[in-house]
């Protein structure tokens, strides 16, 4: 292996690291989102702005962090990013003695805004870091410690932060030791700690790639940071339909997604009446599907096109939200798992047939897709709200996600194809 094949893979390796990291905060949400509603005492909409104060800042930033990106690198990006969401990582010491539900909402913004410098740089760097042919392979292999990341902080971390205590105000035990707020100080104790193992191992990785020596990508003919009088950022870009339809594809996948994800906790301790401790175990296993989708669809692709693939996943999804939708229940649990083997390839797929032949505008092109992850500020509260105003029929709700996963089809289909 000659020297810049071996840096190559280096900085495969550290980059892949990040898929990881932000996987651990994306899906640790569901479970705040029932702490939330415990220490709070406050209903499933109003939780579910940890939801949007956490992916609002995915509309906000991609563009700011694109421009940044255009005029030094890649590297940059991702180290300011791992620092920031340290930072807010380290806030959860603060916040759990002010005890502000408003609190935990900034929290949340300022992680995101790190971590979606993460993913607005970890993305595109991974397809242009190789051969074009294989880039789609290549971000799903990435996207795979993604779904290890989900597992891993579905499984077990949920489980640090949901103790399994599900007591309100009136329900406490009268020997509880300190009564509610003994209660409240214990809870949010617990869940600082999974945010101070993530806020270091952060710090940790941004030393280190800080120290390494990644290759610089080369687009459009122009080595990253060398163009000072290059655009920023080229909202011309989305003249490109393939582009255009990548976008709406991603705004209603990652809609779909994390409707799902964020309310399946409460789908399985409110709806199906399960307790904490075996609600957690199902969502271990509802991730680990997604991490097993990953790796065989990465497999897969070495022998089928990414875009068929994407149009057979898509409708299969389709076809299980109806299974949800008309029966719910246990039933429908179990059609939750088989739907998270079948998003795992979904959104690194859309990601890399959007950007291809993007040339010098990848980063602006990732930007605007990264910007589509605002479907998760607009798709689970609408779902929540459904849930909440029709308790006995709640299960209509997964119409919603059927809805995102029937664009995602169209885009597989026919949204992809590169005509301009």
């Amino acid at each position: 292996m000659n020297k810049k094949s071996s840096r190559t893979v280096i900085a495969l390796v550290m980059v892949i690291s990040l898929f990881f990291l932000w996987a651990i905060s994306n899906n640790l949400l569901s479970s705040v989102v029932k702490k939330m509603m415990t220490l709070f005492d406050i209903d499933q909409a109003k939780a579910e702005f940890v939801e949007t104060s956490y992916w609002f800042a995915y509309f906000l930033f991609p563009i700011p962090i694109a421009m940044f990106m255009k005029r030094y690198s890649y590297k940059a990006g991702i180290i300011l990013g791992l620092c920031i969401a340290a930072v807010g990582g380290l806030l959860f010491f603060p916040a759990s003695m002010i005890r502000e539900y408003w609190a935990y909402l900034a929290i949340f913004f300022i992680i995101a805004t790190g971590m979606c410098f993460l993913e607005t740089a970890a993305n595109p760097y991974v397809t242009v870091l190789g051969d074009p042919k294989t880039a789609s392979r290549r971000l799903n292999l990435a996207q795979s410690f993604n779904g290890l990341g989900a597992f891993v902080a579905a499984m077990f971390l949920s489980k640090l932060v949901l103790s399994g205590n599900d007591y309100t105000s009136e329900t406490i035990p009268a020997d509880y030791p300190g009564g509610w707020d003994g209660f409240v100080a214990t809870e949010t104790a617990a869940m600082r700690l999974p945010y101070l193992i993530l806020a270091l191992v952060l710090l940790t990785v941004a030393v280190l790639i800080w120290a390494a020596k990644l290759p610089k990508i080369t687009e459009g003919g122009q080595e990253e940071g060398e163009d000072k009088d290059a655009k920023l950022i080229d909202f011309k870009v989305l003249k490109r339909s393939h582009l255009r339809g990548g976008v709406i594809a991603q705004f209603f996948y990652n809609g779909g997604q994390t409707a799902l994800n964020s309310m399946f906790l409460i789908y399985c301790c409110k709806y199906v009446g399960l307790a904490e401790s075996r609600a957690t175990t199902f969502f271990g296993l509802y991730m680990l599907m997604f991490l097993l989708g990953r790796w065989i669809g990465t497999l897969l692709m070495g022998r089928f096109k990414p875009q068929n693939m994407l149009t057979v996943y898509a409708v299969a999804n389709v076809l299980l939200c109806v299974i949800v939708a008309a029966f719910g229940g246990m039933v429908g649990l179990y059609a939750m798992l088989a739907i998270s083997f079948f998003m795992s390839i979904m959104y690194p797929t859309q990601f890399s047939l959007a950007i291809e032949d993007l040339g010098g505008q990848t980063k602006s092109g990732s930007a605007f897709l990264v910007m589509a992850i605002v479907g998760n500020v607009v798709v689970p509260p609408l779902t929540g709200l459904i849930m909440d105003h029709n308790p006995g029929i709640y299960h209509i709700a997964y119409i919603l996600p059927l809805i995102c996963f029937a664009v995602c089809a169209w885009y597989g289909w026919k949204g992809h194809m590169i005509k301009d």
